[in-house]
Formats: C-alpha cells, structure tokens, sequence
C-alpha cells in the first residue's frame, strides 16, 4: 500500500444506479493522479462494473479492492482509491439500461453504507470525511419499495437533520432551493415564511464556507413578476418578504421577492452571490442553463458534508464511454475543499458543526 499524509481527507464516493453511467463518471474522475494528493477515497460500488468502464475508457484499474463487510486500511496505509465491493448481492446488468427494482436496490446500498461511514467518529478506521454521490434513479428507488424520492431526503432522514436544503454551485451561480422534490401545483401549500428564512439562512452559511465574508443573497418571488404587490397572487408578500425581513434583522445581506424572470441575470453578472429559489425547476433551469458541466448540488443542514453531480444516470448513453466527468470531478473538489475547511475548524469531533 501507497503511504499519505494522514491529514489528508477521505472522501466517500458512492457509485449510484448500477445501469447507469455513475461507474464511468467515477472512474473517470478519479483516474486524475493529482486528485490522489488532495484526498484518499472509498467508493462504495460493484468492483466488477468499475473495472467494466475502465476497460471501456482504455484506463488501467488503479484502486485497491476491499469486499463489502471486510476490515478497511486507514491513516498513512489508506491507499488513494479504495473499492467497497458490494459483490454477494445478485446483480445481472441488463441488456438496455433503464430504471429496475435491483438497480434500486443496489444503489440504496451504496449510499447506506456511506452514509453511515460518515456518521462514525473520525477516531473510527471506516470514518470518511466527506460524501460524493453520484446519480441515482428515482424510479427504481420507487420500484424497490423506498419511501424516499432521493438522495436528499435519505440523508435528512439518516443524519437525523431538523432542518435541510438543496444548493446548487456552478462557476456563475449559486442557487438554495426553498422547496425540491414537490409538485408544482404544491409548491403554494409547502412554502412557509421558516422554510424560505431557513433557506436563506443556510445559504449564507454555505457562501460563508466558501469564503464569502458578506454574502448578497437575492430571493425569488414565487409568482409572475413577484406578485405585482398581490394582483398576481399574495405568497409573495405573505409569506416570502417576512423571511426576509427576518434574515435582515439577524444582519443577513438578503433582498427581494425579486422577480424570477430578471434576477437570475443579475446574480450571473456578479451582483448577487447567491439566489434563493422557490421552486425546483425555478432555481435548476439557469443553473444547467448556465453551468451544465460544472454544476454541482451540496445538501445542506445536515452533520455531513455530501455533494453531487448535477445530471442524471444517463441511460441512454450508459455503458457507451461518452460520458463527461466534469461535473462529478467538481463535486468531488468541493468535497475535498470543504472537509479540509472543516478538518482544520477548532470543534471537537463529538460536535461536528453541520454544513449550514
């Protein structure tokens, strides 16, 4: 085994959807040896279809390989890729890539057992740092009998976490979700003046990470024109504008209901260092539109530092090696950069801060 410097982090990668192009993407990023100098990783997945998309990528496999339940290396003996091979669960690939029960199942595995890594005391030898998911199905979650629409609430669920959010980061824009995996014609219902004023307040917390002293955070109004001072609709000004003014108090740089159709132009232009959206397509839309290879989600309120790519499983180009590992290799950077922020944060391990 390769020696490292025991105060590099570990990062947890999580191969997501097995039909999917999660195999390709990891192996691909992770391939780089200049990310080896930055972290030591785990990646929690089927050994034999890493290897599969290695072959396909003409990349020589480079990670050492560890059964699933097996004891672990840790601190200088850790190698610079580990594989957690969950080999004794049956798993056939299928002739077409698409949404299955067994994918289903199998990517929920990964993540299980990652995040539970995560949880344990960093003094624990299968302690990881921090946590990259890559895509998962929500069909085939749904299929294989979970409750959870997705990675976010699975983690919320798992961390025990009071309060949580989706965030988006891209060279041009950072943009927290009030509300996510919820209907459109629901989105009225959910939204409450605590959720938009955790939202903000969490996304200062996040721009603060990032080495932001004095965020600009600009919120969205939930109706046309925000409103147009209620002829629109009133949410804007019944429930969105008093979380502001809560935010205000507690000295947070926040404005708005801005109307969403201008805002975002503003805040890619250098205005505003972060938007608070109110819906899911709201916020996701100039993100892609802006960033589609670099955009990477980061859930935060949680205990653990968790990030992701910001695209799918793919499953029409799966297992075909045309898969970009942009977006994945910037999640994981992100993930490095934030759990040795927090590595060096003067906090007993018994009181990890959460990412808010």
């Amino acid at each position: 085994m390769t020696s490292h410097d025991d105060n590099l982090p570990v990062i947890g990668v999580s191969m997501g959807d097995p039909t999917g192009i999660g195999a390709e993407v990891v192996v691909k990023a992770l391939a780089d040896p200049s990310l080896h100098e930055t972290a030591r990783f785990v990646v929690y997945g089927r050994n034999e279809l890493l290897t599969l998309a290695a072959d396909r990528a003409g990349i020589r496999p480079y990670w050492f390989r560890v059964a699933q339940g097996s004891d672990r290396a840790r601190g200088s003996l850790l190698p610079p890729v580990t594989v957690v091979d969950f080999h004794e669960i049956d798993f056939t690939p299928p002739l077409e890539a698409g949404p299955g029960r067994t994918g289903g199942h199998l990517s929920k595995q990964f993540v299980e057992e990652a995040i539970a890594d995560a949880l344990l005391e960093p003094t624990d030898e299968r302690h990881i740092d921090g946590l990259v998911t890559a895509p998962i199905c929500k069909e085939s979650w749904s299929l294989a009998g979970f409750k959870w629409p997705g990675h976010t609430e699975l983690l919320a669920h798992r961390t025990k976490a009071k309060q949580q959010a989706m965030a988006f980061v891209s060279p041009r824009l950072k943009v927290v979700l009030a509300t996510a995996h919820v209907p459109l014609m629901n989105v009225k219902d959910v939204l409450t003046i605590g959720r938009v004023h955790e939202s903000i307040e969490l996304g200062h917390e996040l721009c603060r990470r990032l080495g932001v002293d004095r965020p600009r955070i600009a919120v969205c109004g939930l109706n046309p024109h925000a409103g147009e001072n209620g002829i629109l609709g009133d949410e804007d000004g019944r429930i969105i504008a008093p979380a502001i003014d809560v935010a205000v108090q507690q000295g947070i740089d926040a404005t708005g209901p801005h109307p969403a159709d201008t805002i975002f132009i503003a805040a890619a232009s250098g205005k505003y260092d972060l938007v608070v959206a109110m819906y899911h397509d709201q916020g996701l839309i100039p993100v892609k539109l802006l960033g589609w290879d670099k955009a990477i989600n980061i859930t935060l309120g949680l205990p653990i530092i968790r990030t992701s790519p910001d695209h799918g499983t793919a499953f029409d180009i799966a297992g075909r090696n045309k898969a970009d590992a942009g977006s994945i290799r910037c999640a994981i950077e992100l993930a490095i950069e934030l759990a040795t922020r927090r590595r060096h944060e003067p906090t007993k391990p018994s009181s990890r801060s959460r990412l808010r």
